[in-house]
């Protein structure tokens, strides 16, 4: 009897070996799915652009070149005050919006709150309905008279009611005892908030911080919307026009009845440059990744389940 259980227990264990074999080798293969066209970009963009429009992207780099690097580093004064520009307004933004969005899920997850679901219908309906295009840009010109500054690219990110609703199902999942145990104790709402409430949801903290750093890194619309004044440009709008320029003049060449015009514009980088600006706006934000992965599933899934 006890062979047999032994046995069992044998099978029972080479049994999730062999799973977790299987599990290890389908996420790797999916992993490297993933990765793939990362290396492609990588490669595209230390390829010529003469390879490239003959051969197509590859894993591999073809006719090894770094003119699409040159071009894009041509005024490198200029790529760096735009790098700065959008790091000061990615890190100054998400403290700032993360403060903004914690304190409202704070007060609207509290059943004390006589209008919390009065306000929670105000920041849902939101969701809903726009105001659209026109209303907002006078609103931002006219009203707040923030053309061509820097708030024009800070105020449009400071507050998303998808990340309201994460804090806010984050808190809410919190045991009332702690708040209540804290006010007996004397604490006040700003003490029990920033002492007590936030090194709990750190979670949702890092989930959050990541999705606004993100959108703050990303953003050229604004950039287009309201500013005009080059020295303002953020790394994404800055790159974007550089894009823009380069197949303008690309096209003005090949419309060119001068000689030897059609062979200039073939020279230009695009394809190439597209991929080595992919490679220098993706870099730095990629880094931060690793440091918030540990919160991103617990954070992301938080409120998914709830029994």
């Amino acid at each position: 009897m006890s062979k047999t259980k032994n046995t069992g227990k044998i099978k029972s264990g080479s049994d999730v070996i062999a799973l977790n074999i299987i599990a290890y080798l389908f996420c790797g293969l999916v992993a490297l799915l993933c990765l793939l066209p990362f290396i492609m970009v990588i490669s595209g963009s230390f390829s010529s652009e003469q390879a490239i429009a003959a051969n197509g992207f590859s894993l591999l780099p073809q006719d090894f070149s770094l003119e699409a690097y040159k071009t894009v580093f041509k005024e490198p004064i200029v790529v760096f005050r735009a790098y700065a520009t959008t790091i000061i307004l990615t890190v100054v933004g998400t403290a700032l919006a993360l403060l903004l969005q914690t304190m409202t899920a704070y007060v609207l997850s509290r059943k004390d709150f006589e209008w919390r679901n009065k306000f929670s219908f105000f920041f849902y309906f939101t969701t809903l309905f726009s105001g659209g295009l026109v209303p907002y840009y006078l609103m931002m010109t006219k009203t707040l008279n923030v053309k061509d500054s820097y708030l024009a690219l800070l105020l449009p990110l400071l507050f998303s009611v998808y990340n309201l609703l994460i804090m806010k199902s984050y808190i809410m999942a919190l045991p009332e005892s702690l708040i209540d145990a804290a006010k007996i104790d004397g604490c006040g709402e700003f003490r029990i908030l920033f002492q007590i409430v936030t090194p709990l949801i750190k979670p949702a903290l890092a989930t959050v911080g990541l999705f606004i750093a993100l959108a703050y890194w990303n953003d050229w619309y604004n950039a287009m919307l309201y500013v005009k004044t080059s020295e303002k440009y953020p790394l994404q709008y800055f790159l974007y026009q550089q894009v823009n320029n380069i197949e303008a003049y690309k096209k003005l060449l090949a419309n060119s009845a001068a000689s030897g015009s059609m062979v200039s514009s073939i020279s230009l980088p695009t394809q190439t440059l597209k991929m080595a600006l992919t490679v220098v706006v993706t870099g730095p934000i990629v880094l931060v990744y690793p440091f918030v992965q540990k919160y991103f599933v617990q954070g992301i899934t938080i409120g998914a389940v709830k029994g």
